[in-house]
């Protein structure tokens, strides 16, 4: 999007594309990673209210396969609760 969008309008326009991660958000708005997530928590308040919705493909363990279905934040987790590995894939997200 041009430099007159906003920040969550750019977001949610990469969004609608394919599934991304915080990394990959990050490059296409060309904002902090942390912001990244800031503004996904905002963006998916205010799209409850409309036809679309913020979906969550959520982190995996990559040692046990553990999946992080109930996690409400949408940072990655530091550790899996299950084997205390750090090898964790990123959460995805994308608009439906």
């Amino acid at each position: 999007m041009g430099r007159t969008a906003t920040v969550r309008a750019s977001l949610q326009a990469a969004l609608t594309t394919e599934p991304q991660t915080a990394l990959e958000l990050s490059a296409a708005v060309r904002i902090r990673e942390k912001d990244v997530v800031e503004h996904l928590e905002h963006l998916a308040q205010s799209m409850r209210r409309g036809p679309h919705q913020l979906v969550v493909i959520p982190a995996r363990c990559v040692e046990c396969g553990f999946r992080f279905e109930q996690r409400r934040r949408l940072a990655r987790p530091s550790r899996c609760p299950s084997c205390r590995s750090e090898r964790i894939s990123v959460p995805r997200f994308a608009v439906s």
